[in-house]
């Protein structure tokens, strides 16, 4: 079966299923999946060097807001 961001297992009732992909260098860049969605990724074109992060309402679901903290340039 499949399961949500493809995780190898679905997640108990009332939590939500996340899955988070650090990336490779410049070869394979980071992702962030929530709840089946890809929030995050070189294909949505919203990731950078350094911190990427994803904040998301913990009782709703909802994206608040996308941002990167580039931690190289200072």
């Amino acid at each position: 079966p499949r399961h949500k961001c493809g995780n190898q297992k679905s997640c108990p009732q009332n939590h939500f299923a996340f899955k988070i992909i650090s990336g490779a260098a410049n070869v394979v860049g980071p992702s962030i999946c929530f709840d089946d969605t890809v929030l995050m990724s070189s294909v949505k074109n919203n990731i950078g060097r350094g911190l990427n992060i994803a904040v998301v309402n913990g009782t709703s679901g909802q994206l608040l807001k996308v941002d990167t903290f580039d931690m190289y340039s200072g």
